[in-house]
């Protein structure tokens, strides 16, 4: 069955000038693409007449559902409907129904109703009203030659309201939809190339229907399953056996599916095996302390945290001693690893992780370049430690050092397990 292509576009100067993101789009894409249509274009375009008459007609060449977000509002520079009506050939006509709703959503708020307002109940002779529950614009839905066309507000809870109540069921309504189902594996501590390396037997094995994405992001890959085909349930059993083929290949990598996070994964460990910890953290600032806590009933394992930015409390904290900082300094493998110790015996935990390092820009030597860090896990009778050598980039430093210490926890809590 041949995949259904649909285009955004995404209408506003201020989305090109940086001032606002476009989450719409994002959010529409992820909604078609669980009803098995695929977006095979998002256009973004400013308040400028021939540019977005120039969209509508390179969209109905290649799509057969188009959803328009933004240029709805009462004012001169919002050019989307009576540009719509444009392109249908077709007069901007009250309709009272609309301007009915517009007065009553005004009246329901205690604000006066202006004429400009008034104006957003005109629409293009040729749609279909679409009320707007939540907001005055309301949407507007074309038919032509096939093509199926939505223009919605640009706000995104009135976007969302649209798409829910009228346009996501209306399309089974219309065309035979495939079923595209997605399997996300989450790894950890290994680079792109290297994991593909890894499984490019299994890869290149894969079905026809069944394809593989490297999504790669900061100490992470993820890798994405898609399956086509018309039985959702009998294409979640082809994944599964994938998965279960491969998982021997990357098992000590693999710390979740779908949309668990690393901080969620390693909640879920500590939950488990009923254990607690307690968190050291120099360069990393507070970040790991913030990714953990993010997790809902984090208080179950998380002990307490401490960020020894200066010496002198690390070892009037920690208990580092002074002769570890003056013999190898605060970016240490000896440094950390009393760190870790420390905070493990300052809050009673069973674990303790601790980072040291130079985030930069400044501040690096030859013998310890900007980039350099040491991280390491205490528990009971043991300490792990690991260096890093990360980039110029004071945040991704940063960054990189939580993911690299919780992942380095996680290492430690299965070898705990075993």
């Amino acid at each position: 069955m041949p995949l259904l292509k649909a285009e955004i576009i995404a209408i506003g100067d201020e989305l090109l000038y940086g001032q606002i993101m476009d989450t719409n789009s994002h959010w529409i894409s992820q909604q078609l693409d669980l009803m098995g249509v695929k977006v095979a274009h998002r256009t973004t375009i400013g308040d400028n007449r021939e540019d977005i008459l120039e969209a509508f007609a390179t969209a109905e060449k290649r799509a057969k559902i188009i959803l328009i977000t933004g240029g709805l509002g009462p004012t001169q520079d919002d050019l989307t409907k009576p540009l719509l009506a444009e392109y249908f050939g077709c007069e901007v006509i009250e309709f009272p129904e609309a301007v009915k709703a517009v007065s009553a959503y005004f009246t329901r708020r205690g604000r006066e109703m202006t004429p400009l307002n008034i104006l957003q109940g005109h629409l293009p002779a040729c749609c279909t009203y679409v009320p707007n529950e939540v907001g005055t614009a309301p949407g507007m839905w074309f038919e032509r030659n096939g093509t199926y066309w939505m223009s919605m507000p640009g706000v995104p809870h009135e976007m969302k309201k649209l798409m829910q109540d009228f346009v996501l069921p209306k399309l089974p309504e219309i065309f035979d939809l495939p079923v595209i189902y997605h399997k996300v594996i989450k790894t950890v501590g290994i680079g792109e190339s290297w994991l593909a390396d890894l499984i490019r037997d299994w890869e290149n094995a894969l079905p026809d229907h069944i394809r593989l994405a490297y999504l790669p992001s900061l100490g992470h890959v993820k890798l994405r399953l898609t399956a086509f085909g018309t039985d959702k349930e009998s294409l979640q059993g082809e994944v599964q056996s994938q998965i279960n083929q491969v998982m021997p290949l990357i098992d000590k990598y693999v710390y979740g599916y779908d949309e668990e996070t690393l901080e969620t994964a390693i909640g879920k460990l500590l939950k488990n095996a009923q254990k607690t910890l307690a968190l050291a953290e120099s360069c990393s600032g507070g970040y790991v302390s913030h990714m953990i806590t993010s997790v809902p009933g984090s208080s179950n394992y998380l002990r307490g945290a401490v960020i020894p930015y200066h010496n002198q409390f690390k070892e009037e904290i920690l208990g580092v001693r002074p002769e570890t900082l003056k013999s190898f300094g605060a970016v240490s493998e000896q440094c950390v690893r009393e760190m870790s110790q420390g905070v493990m015996k300052l809050f009673g935990s069973d674990y303790g992780i601790a980072t040291s390092g130079i985030a930069g820009p400044d501040g690096g030597t030859e013998a310890k370049p900007v980039g350099t860090v040491w991280i390491a896990c205490a528990g009971k009778g043991f300490v792990e430690t690991k260096k890093l050598q990360l980039t110029q980039d004071r945040m991704l430093n940063i960054q990189l050092t939580a993911v690299s210490v919780l992942n380095l926890l996680r290492i430690c809590i299965n070898k705990q397990n075993e």
